[in-house]
């Protein structure tokens, strides 16, 4: 039988390698009239479970988050990766400052005093990718299939469970 603690360790390794490097995500979010994606700066931490980034309080996303912590994460690099989890909003000064960089201060036009500005945590739940090496792979199944010929040893995709188990 397998620990179930080292599977989440090699699932976040995992994670962390395929996300590695790629500056801007796509954050998903749920709204009254459906779904919204818009691309987000990921911060230059090392995934451990938690994604984050900066936003302002005066915001779409910050509303949305508030009324419905569901998202969706999604990255494109070396593979296609899509994190599933819980936002939470984070209004601490010290690790604002932490992430804070100069090219934020162009870019929101403000400082990293600014009580506009909140963090948002994400929580993955799990995460899905595609390895971009698997077109050759996604062509044999889709031939295998027209042609009649059994296609499920073709896998293209991985999900990966992140829910750790809560100990009280």
């Amino acid at each position: 039988m397998s620990n179930p603690n080292t599977e989440y360790q090699e699932a976040l390794e995992k994670v962390r390698d395929l996300i590695k490097g790629i500056e801007t995500a796509m954050l998903t979010t749920v709204t009254p009239e459906g779904l919204v994606s818009r691309p987000m700066k990921t911060q230059e931490v090392e995934f451990d479970g938690d994604l984050w980034f900066l936003t302002m309080k005066d915001t779409d996303k910050f509303l949305e988050l508030r009324h419905n912590p569901n998202v969706n994460v999604s990255y494109v690099g070396k593979s296609y990766v899509s994190i599933r989890g819980k936002a939470e909003l984070v209004e601490d000064r010290g690790k604002i400052k932490e992430f804070w960089n100069p090219a934020y201060a162009a870019f929101l036009d403000t400082t990293s005093d600014d009580p506009n500005l909140v963090l948002i945590r994400v929580e993955a739940e799990a995460a899905e990718y595609w390895e971009t090496g698997n077109k050759a792979k996604l062509m044999k199944r889709m031939l295998a299939r027209l042609t009649g010929h059994d296609a499920s040893h073709s896998e293209v995709n991985q999900t990966l469970d992140l829910e750790q188990e809560k100990t009280e």
